[in-house]
């Protein structure tokens, strides 16, 4: 059940970077060059397909502009329980 909710949500994400490049008037193709990627790669990222390479989104991510704002988006820094507990990005893990 827990993969089926991943898969929805990369779904989702994918269908949220085709509209970032809907919105941004940009094409397929564009968006594949400058994220130097094949347009069937790019599909693949806009429809969710979980086999693509963290690369591959990220310099997508990057040729929408939106690299940064994802970044800034997971920084633990930027919630409040992660300033809470800020002190535990320091420690080392145990082993």
């Amino acid at each position: 059940m827990a993969g089926y909710r991943i898969d929805r949500q990369i779904a989702s994400f994918g269908a949220h970077v085709r509209g970032w490049r809907m919105v941004l008037g940009l094409t397929a193709q564009q968006v594949a060059e400058r994220a130097d990627i094949t347009r069937d790669t790019l599909r693949k990222i806009e429809t969710g397909d979980p086999t693509v390479s963290f690369h591959n989104v990220a310099q997508v991510l990057r040729a929408l502009g939106l690299l940064d704002t994802t970044v800034d988006a997971i920084d633990p820094l930027n919630s409040d329980i992660g300033r809470l507990r800020a002190g535990r990005l320091t420690r080392k893990r145990a082993r």
